[in-house]
């Protein structure tokens, strides 16, 4: 089977064509930005990091010391009035999904780009504001969904949108990670519903398979039908998603059947069952390995490896093309606002033991 025309394995199937280099400052300086987002920025051409900024005088003071491109290192006090404001033409904001509004409402507020992490905010009605406050600004807003610029999920969007495995009929994702194992701190920010959101499994993992789905399948679900569990541990007693289960129904019957849990084996994958065929792609949502798509079909099967690949950089480099060339940006603010409300009704779908409309 030569699915080379539609795998693209070794380059973007998109390539920057802006000129410039967008000076971002990096909004919260915990362990994702320290590990996997200044290392990112640090060759990008058309992106770099000027500006950091966090409550930890200790951090800013690292990150200034370790990457020659961070001139100035703000408390999120300076930041909100205006400190270095020159420093910087747009805003990476990741810090607790609770704290997202109001630095994204300062941002706004100087007229500088944004791209936030997901989930976009704590709740629905805050995440609204957030949109909101971008719009009435008129500054682009972009949501990190690293999946959508990661060359091996493009592939399985390219290999569904061309036909080869007929149309799609069911999607299974999952995602687990033993955040125990991860952080060694049962007070860990996402395990608090006042800063992640009404869960833990499924506001920080079931975002990969709701959204993967969406842009696999360029459609949004229409309803939500969902299970939770928590009680084997002490460390979810706060939260009700220590595992989670949900059904997302999409337009012409289409249905995908999501798992996700914060205290298991780390492993993910994603699959497309066609009327002609099926994809699967693993570990799928973890970026720092290399992803395998098998294809099969009528025809036999093929087996392809992508390298891996820096996801942050690709979302960095992305990002920076699209507003230095004043380009669209799928990932907006309301194409956030669509997993948003998804989420939520998965909590309440378990909640309440039926299927709830979207």
């Amino acid at each position: 089977m030569d699915l080379d025309v539609h795998l693209g394995t070794g380059e973007r199937d998109w390539e920057p064509t802006a000129d410039g280099t967008l000076r971002v400052a990096i909004v919260g300086l915990g362990w994702w930005s320290r590990e996997r987002v200044l290392p990112a920025l640090a060759d990008l051409d058309n992106c770099r990091a000027t500006v950091g900024v966090s409550s930890s005088a200790s951090k800013r003071e690292r990150a200034v010391a370790d990457w020659d491109s961070v001139e100035h290192a703000l408390s999120y006090e300076e930041f909100d009035v205006g400190e270095a404001v020159d420093a910087y033409d747009a805003v990476y904001v990741c810090t607790p999904n609770a704290l997202h509004l109001p630095h994204v409402e300062t941002a706004a507020r100087f007229g500088k780009a944004v791209l936030c992490e997901k989930p976009m905010e704590a709740s629905v009605e805050r995440a609204e504001r957030l949109v909101a406050a971008c719009e009435d600004a008129d500054v682009p807003l972009m949501v990190g969904y690293r999946m959508q610029t990661d060359r091996a999920c493009r592939a399985v969007r390219r290999l569904v949108d061309t036909g080869v495995v007929g149309d799609p009929v069911q999607i299974h994702g999952h995602m687990s990670q033993p955040i125990a194992e991860m952080f060694d701190d049962p007070s860990h920010w996402r395990l608090e519903p006042d800063l992640a959101g009404p869960g833990a499994s499924v506001t920080d993992l079931g975002v990969y398979p709701i959204n993967t789905t969406r842009f696999v399948l360029d459609a949004d679900p229409t309803a939500v039908s969902a299970s939770t569990w928590s009680g084997g541990s002490e460390w979810f007693d706060r939260v009700p998603d220590e595992r989670a289960s949900f059904q997302l129904e999409f337009p012409d019957g289409v249905t995908a059947l999501c798992s996700v849990s914060q205290n298991a084996y780390k492993t993910a994958e994603f699959r497309v069952v066609g009327t002609a065929g099926e994809i699967r792609m693993r570990p799928g949502f973890f970026g720092d390995r290399e992803n395998e798509l098998l294809v099969s079909t009528g025809d036999g099967e093929t087996t392809v490896t992508f390298e891996p690949a820096d996801q942050m950089r690709e979302v960095f480099c992305f990002f920076a093309d699209r507003v230095l060339g004043g380009k669209p940006i799928p990932a907006d603010g309301e194409h956030g606002l669509v997993d948003m409300r998804a989420v939520e009704a998965v909590y309440a779908a378990a909640e309440d033991g039926t299927r709830h409309q979207l």
